[in-house]
């Protein structure tokens, strides 16, 4: 090889050196399985536009399944000491850090359709509760149902007695006010819980009929009255996004935001796909509750929303112009 050949070969290799070693792999932990529809819907084109964006400086790696530690309660954790650089996971989960987020999820704050829009619009007044993390996505899924195993809920007394899984401290006051006992569980153990009757049922979106096969284990659904509405999150360790360059935390940011309105549609379309699904399913049943029945429903939850918002007010939480910021136009 001639002199020039071998300087020529050189700096390639030191090119090729340099750009590895500024490259940057991003990883993403998720306790749900990893053939959930998250992966397809949300994290694939966050991931593509993400590389795309940083000319490849910046990728993805998703881990699901709780492979990078198990609890799903533990993923804000994970993410604030940086065992993963982005965690998907519930506010309600580890509601203390998220009073005001878990404002959006009480009986008529937001709708399933328009929500997220809403979220987003103005995460500039849940800045305080990120402090720890990056927000990169935040967003609605479908609303909450009452999935039973054995006692169809047709009324507000029908739910008297009944142990019923909530995703959070909110959901478990209007689930204590509609005369249950509310058990708060992560949704990966739903489905062995209500199998032993440990729980005789479950507040949770329709989606999880089949991303945690939980048709098996249930014969009644009951709808028709104002519910909770659970938010999810995508966060990020701070020093991982404090590390990229100005240009790649734009990409990053943008990617959450569409991966936020990706992850809303998604929920909200595979749960009425599963809820007609299981509908159509014999020895199954759906139960839309009379419009006297659901008044019952919703003025037992009323006053659980407003004193909700009222201690968040009394904390110096600003929870009645977050409100109403959301309701608004």
């Amino acid at each position: 090889m001639t002199p020039r050949k071998l300087y020529a070969a050189l700096a390639a290799a030191l090119v090729l050196t340099a750009s590895a070693a500024s490259a940057t792999e991003l990883k993403l932990a998720d306790f749900q399985p990893p053939s959930h529809f998250v992966v397809d819907k949300v994290y694939k084109p966050m991931a593509e536009a993400i590389k795309a964006g940083t000319n490849g400086d910046v990728t993805v790696t998703v881990f699901m399944g709780g492979e990078l530690g198990p609890g799903p309660k533990e993923q804000y954790n994970r993410a604030v000491d940086g065992v993963t650089d982005i965690a998907f996971g519930l506010p309600g989960y580890t509601a203390s850090n998220f009073p005001k987020t878990l404002l959006t999820e009480l009986p008529g704050v937001i709708d399933a359709e328009t929500g997220t829009a809403k979220i987003q619009a103005h995460t500039d007044m849940l800045a305080k509760e990120y402090r720890r993390v990056q927000l990169l996505a935040l967003w609605n899924n479908a609303p909450n149902l009452l999935f039973t195993a054995e006692k169809p809920i047709r009324s507000l007394n029908d739910l008297k007695g009944l142990k019923i899984r909530v995703p959070s401290r909110n959901a478990g006051l209007v689930v204590e006010a509609w005369g249950a006992t509310p058990v708060s569980m992560p949704a990966p153990e739903i489905y062995n819980a209500m199998q032993t009757g440990v729980i005789d049922g479950a507040m949770i979106d329709a989606t999880t009929l089949g991303a945690f096969k939980l048709a098996e284990v249930t014969k009644y659904i009951t709808m028709g009255m104002d519910s909770t509405i659970s938010s999810f999150f995508l966060i990020m360790n701070r020093d991982s996004f404090d590390g990229l360059s100005d240009d790649q935390q734009k990409v990053v940011l943008d990617a959450g935001k569409t991966a936020a309105l990706n992850g809303n549609k998604a929920w909200l379309g595979i749960a009425d796909k599963a809820l007609a699904k299981f509908k159509a399913t014999e020895g199954k049943e759906v139960i839309v509750l009379s419009d006297a029945e659901a008044a019952k429903f919703n003025a037992a939850s009323a006053p659980v929303v407003k004193k909700v918002i009222a201690d968040a007010d009394a904390a110096g939480l600003d929870a009645s112009a977050y409100v109403k910021a959301l309701k608004s136009e």
